[in-house]
């Protein structure tokens, strides 16, 4: 169980540990697709949503398997870990589970279809969870550094 002294992560950090995961991706997505697809990928003269089985790799299923691992092995993203962040578990404040991590994951979409609403909602809640943090049992907090232990 998480401990009376957990800091929940507000909505600003964690909008900019999401920005520095999407700058992260970028720098791997963008060039491969590029390599494959060319500057054609990014005219917007496509068809269809998707260019080709690389672009589904690349663009949604590499994401979502790195996002994966790392919240199952870190409980963090890159992100997260430099805003010194943590995913934990609501009930035992422990690391997450494949299927809660895989419900968080599937949740963004539920939290991002109207409006963003369910994203936004970290802002007004009282432990600063999100729709996907509802649906998952999650929480974000901060985390407690070795300097922060030896200065107390």
């Amino acid at each position: 169980m998480p401990t009376p002294t957990c800091k929940y992560a507000g909505f600003w950090v964690r909008v900019a540990a999401s920005l520095i995961d999407t700058a992260l991706l970028l720098l791997v997505t963008l060039p491969l697709l590029l390599a494959i697809y060319g500057w054609a990928y990014f005219d917007g003269s496509r068809a269809g949503f998707v260019a080709g089985v690389a672009d589904v790799m690349i663009s949604w299923v590499g994401p979502a398997m790195g996002i994966l691992v790392f919240w199952l092995y870190k409980q963090a993203t890159p992100g997260k870990m430099m805003l010194h962040l943590q995913i934990i578990d609501v009930t035992t404040g422990g690391s997450l589970s494949l299927s809660q991590s895989v419900v968080r994951y599937l949740g963004y979409f539920v939290s991002a279809i109207p409006l963003g609403l369910g994203l936004l909602w970290v802002g007004f809640d009282e432990k600063k969870q999100g729709w996907h943090d509802k649906m998952a049992g999650t929480l974000v907090i901060y985390t407690v550094s070795k300097r922060d232990k030896t200065s107390r």
